[in-house]
């Protein structure tokens, strides 16, 4: 096997909303990998902050302020970018937002919110790069799905129905997109400690005990377990790999679950 099939250099990586947690541990692996990073946030006090800590890490990111849902912004910046830095070889769809609200007291406009962001924005952003790679010869995208692209849970329909749709989505492209050497796959993170989930984790917290229990693995995934999965369908090693939704959750779509004692 040629050890270098895992490399990126030479490529151009666009990870959406990769200024803190999942996406920016992602963002950081696909640099180390050799890959020349780019990144979004609409908010630019986070693209700055996140900017520093790139630097820190000895990674010179290019950081820009767009909504991946502003079809006219989008293909703005995809344009600026492909000027600055290149043509995108490699998008990460990891831009999104979850609301949990129980589905009887759901606004209209939430459940639409949730869904522009997670299931239009990484087809608006999918599509703007496209062409660039059809151009170049072969590109990789990667759409951040979840586990709640398989399974139910109270509170989170609109981002469920997202990320289902997503997991569709990912398929579509993966088949429309195929000619052209363009691999689509996606990414189902379990649950993940970020600061986000901290105040769920703590030491005798049902829902900290609730998925320690329910994943075989026995413990919370890091963002760090993001790493190898995104490198690996982003790189040449998985150019037979098309269509596939790889879940990152220690097993817990595998698992019916502990007998009661």
């Amino acid at each position: 096997m040629d050890k270098d099939i895992f490399r990126l250099d030479g490529k151009v990586a666009l990870v959406t909303g990769a200024s803190y947690g999942i996406g920016m541990a992602m963002a950081k692996a696909l640099a180390h990998a050799g890959a020349t990073l780019v990144f979004n946030d609409r908010n630019q006090e986070k693209v700055t902050t996140a900017l520093k800590e790139y630097r820190q890490d000895g990674i010179d990111a290019s950081g820009y302020l767009f909504d991946v849902t502003d079809e006219k912004a989008v293909k703005e910046h995809i344009d600026r970018i492909t000027s600055e830095v290149g043509i995108i070889d490699i998008l990460v769809n990891n831009a999104g937002i979850i609301k949990r609200i129980p589905a009887l007291e759901m606004e209209a406009s939430d459940f639409r919110e949730v869904i522009d962001i997670d299931l239009t924005g990484p087809f608006i952003m999918s599509r703007a790069v496209a062409p660039g790679m059809i151009k170049k010869g072969g590109g990789k995208i990667i759409n951040i799905c979840s586990m709640m692209s398989e399974l139910g849970r109270e509170t989170v329909s609109a981002y469920a129905a997202a990320k289902g749709g997503l997991k569709m989505l990912t398929r579509n492209l993966a088949c429309e997109w195929a000619e052209f050497n363009i691999q689509v796959n996606g990414i189902g993170p379990g649950y993940i400690a970020t600061p986000q989930t901290a105040p769920l984790r703590t030491e005798g917290h049902p829902f900290n005990s609730f998925i320690i229990g329910r994943t075989p693995a026995a413990r919370w995934g890091t963002p760090e377990d993001l790493q190898g999965p995104v490198v690996f369908l982003a790189s040449g090693a998985s150019d037979f790999v098309n269509g596939h939704i790889l879940y990152v959750d220690g097993g817990i779509l595998a698992y019916i679950g502990k007998q009661p004692k």
